[in-house]
């Protein structure tokens, strides 16, 4: 990550940070996170995590699918050793952010195939993070940007959004959306509509050095540690780009 916060990336998104409303990460107060994949909970809302543990409230990470299509083709990390490594870089991360193993849940979904609501497994996907949901308790939920562009994300919200519809209203938690792909890929019909959602900003200046060694942790996302694979995703400098910023940009939708 090189650029700095005048010299950010062209991005439809961008019009997000134009008037945010500031946000104290201490008022989330007990913090869970859906990460699609291991590497969105550093990109997206890393820093907010480490202010969070810094302040001593509980997080806990969910890391749904198990990201083994960074590298489909690569004859020295299969499917079940790419998984492994991806999860203990997520640990490595969560580690920066001052937290541990056990704050982390790995769900082990497929890449590319957390499930819809029309497709076979959502139900039972569902029941796994309601029960985590109702063990943990938490005051607030990050998840993905409802109309995020990667399948991926977009379900993940979806079960988030079927788990939280069994709850009484009274026990839902607050849900904040953090923005990834929508600043790289983003069509205008995936930006949140006008009266919509608020945009909120939460400043981590302080914690900005804690967050890049958490996106670094990742090493199989952003080097070419693995080199065995011509079909290799990489998160490329322009992308990690958007997020070399002294804040971070949530969404929350608001009740009509």
């Amino acid at each position: 990550m090189t650029s700095g916060p005048n010299q950010l990336p062209k991005s439809l998104a961008n019009v997000l940070r134009e008037d945010p409303v500031p946000l104290d990460a201490r008022s989330l107060d007990r913090t869970l996170v859906l990460a699609p994949h291991p590497d969105d909970e550093s990109l997206g809302c890393g820093g907010t995590l480490a202010l969070l543990r810094q302040a001593g409230y509980p997080v806990h990470v969910v890391f749904v699918s198990d990201g083994t299509l960074s590298h489909p083709n690569s004859p020295s990390y299969p499917p079940e050793r790419l998984r492994d490594l991806r999860e203990t870089e997520a640990r490595e991360a969560l580690r920066e952010l001052r937290m541990s193993d056990k704050d982390a849940t790995f769900m082990r979904l497929k890449d590319r195939q957390v499930p819809m609501p029309s497709d076979a497994g959502f139900d039972e996907a569902v029941g796994q993070l309601l029960a985590i949901i109702q063990q943990f308790n938490p005051t607030t939920i990050l998840v993905p940007y409802e109309r995020d562009p990667h399948p991926d994300h977009r379900a993940t919200y979806a079960l988030l959004a079927a788990s939280l519809d069994r709850l009484a209203e009274d026990e839902r938690p607050r849900v904040l959306e953090y923005l990834i792909w929508l600043w790289e890929l983003g069509r205008p019909d995936d930006l949140p509509k006008p009266g919509e959602r608020l945009v909120l900003q939460v400043a981590i200046d302080a914690v900005v050095a804690q967050k890049k060694r958490a996106i670094n942790a990742h090493r199989s996302q952003v080097t070419r540690m693995i080199d065995d694979d011509p079909t290799a995703f990489y998160l490329s400098p322009e992308l990690l780009n958007h997020f070399d910023t002294p804040y971070e940009l949530f969404v929350e939708k608001l009740r009509l």
